[in-house]
C-alpha cells in the first residue's frame, strides 16, 4: 500500500495570472504557500484483479479505469497506464469548491502514489506539470499552474510562468519570526458558501480573452511582486496592505468574484481591525483570508456574530509526499 499526504494552499499573491489566457499573453507570477491541510490518497492492489475501485465521496467499481466517472482519478490512470487491477482512496481535510486548491491537490497526490506505485521516481516538477497537463490540457478545464505547483513544492515560494507555460519557483526566504508572526495574524474564515471554481475562472478566462480584465490582472500581476518583496524582508504590515490592493484589483476582474454578503464581511474585517481580507482561491465563496495585526479577538467575535467559524492552520514547509510504503 502507498499512502501519500499532499497539502492545500492559500493564495497571498498574484492569483490569476497563472491561467494559461493571461501567462501565455503577459507572463504570469503568483506567490502562494502551502498549509497544514491535507488531501491522503492510498493506493493498493486490488484483489480482483480485472477492476477498479475508488472511493471519494461515493464509491465507484468498474472493469477498467477509462469506465471510470471521476475524471482526475481517469485520466491520471491513463497518463501513467494503470488499466485495472488497483484500488484507490481519498480522505480530505476539507471540503472540495472551497478554494484550497483542493482539485489540484488531489490530482498531485494521486500523481505520486500511482508513480511510487509502479516504482518510478518522479521529481516535484514533473509531477507538477502532468497534474496541470491533465486539468489544462486533458480535461478542457478553466485553471492554471498554482494549485498543482504549491502542492507538490510546498512552502511559500513564489513562481514565474513564462508565456510558454514554462516554471521557475522561488524560494521566499523567511526568517523565524516573520514566518510565526505571518501565521499568528492569519485568519481564515469559512463562509459556508461552496462554488465551483470553474465557473468563475471560466468567466476571468473570457475577460481576459477579451481584453476586459487585462488592466486588473496587470495590477494583480505586479502586486504579486510587492508582496513577494514585502515577505522577504519581514514587513507584514505592508503584506496586509498589499492584501487589501490585491482583493480590490480581483474583484474588479469579474462580478463572480464577490457578492454582497462577502462585501460585508470584508467592510466588518475593515472596521474591526482588519489590514487586508481575499477570498480564497477564485472567488464567490470558500474560505475568507484576512490579516490582521492588533485586534484579532475583537474581529474574531465580528466573524463569530456573523456565523464565520474560524479554521486556525499554519503555513506547510513540505509538499506531496509519500508517508507508507509497503
Amino acid at each position: 500500500m502507498i499512502i501519500t499526504r499532499t497539502p492545500f494552499r492559500l493564495s497571498l499573491g498574484g492569483g490569476g495570472t497563472d491561467l494559461p489566457s493571461y501567462y501565455s499573453k503577459r507572463g504570469g507570477y503568483f506567490v502562494s504557500g502551502a498549509i497544514d491541510k491535507y488531501v491522503h490518497i492510498a493506493v493498493n492492489p486490488r484483489f480482483e484483479e480485472d477492476s477498479v475501485r475508488v472511493s471519494y465521496s461515493i464509491t465507484e467499481i468498474v472493469g477498467e479505469a477509462s469506465q471510470l466517472k471521476h475524471p482526475l482519478v481517469r485520466e491520471a490512470l491513463d497518463m501513467v497506464g494503470i488499466k485495472s487491477g488497483v484500488e484507490i482512496v481519498s480522505i480530505a481535510d476539507a471540503p472540495a469548491s472551497t478554494g484550497l486548491g483542493s482539485s489540484g491537490s488531489f490530482c498531485v497526490g494521486l500523481l505520486r502514489a500511482l508513480h511510487s506505485y509502479l516504482r518510478e521516481y518522479k521529481s516535484s516538477q514533473y509531477v507538477a506539470e502532468e497534474a496541470c497537463n491533465i486539468s489544462i490540457h486533458r480535461l478542457k478545464e478553466p485553471s492554471g499552474k498554482q494549485d498543482e505547483y504549491v502542492a507538490s513544492f510546498g512552502g511559500i515560494r513564489a513562481y514565474d510562468v513564462n508565456r510558454d507555460g514554462e516554471v521557475k519557483v522561488e524560494t521566499i526566504p523567511l526568517s523565524t519570526h516573520t514566518m510565526a508572526e505571518l501565521e499568528a495574524n492569519t485568519l481564515l474564515f469559512y463562509t459556508g458558501i461552496s462554488r465551483t471554481s470553474s465557473s468563475v475562472l471560466a468567466k476571468q478566462r473570457t475577460a481576459v480573452e477579451k481584453g476586459d480584465a487585462m488592466e486588473n490582472m496587470d495590477k494583480i500581476k505586479a502586486i504579486g511582486y510587492k508582496i513577494r518583496d514585502a515577505l522577504a524582508s519581514g514587513d507584514l504590515t505592508r503584506f496586509g496592505e498589499l492584501l487589501d490592493q490585491h482583493w480590490k484589483a480581483k474583484r474588479g476582474v469579474v462580478k463572480a468574484m464577490t457578492n454582497d454578503r462577502i462585501d460585508r464581511w470584508y467592510k466588518i474585517a475593515k472596521d474591526n481591525g482588519a489590514l487586508g481580507m481575499k477570498v480564497a482561491g477564485a472567488g464567490g465563496g470558500g474560505f475568507l483570508m484576512v490579516y490582521c495585526e492588533d485586534g484579532r479577538a475583537r474581529l474574531r467575535s465580528a466573524k463569530d456574530r456573523e456565523g464565520l467559524p474560524e479554521y486556525r492552520v499554519r503555513f506547510e514547509p513540505e509538499g506531496s509526499k509519500i508517508i507508507y510504503n509497503v
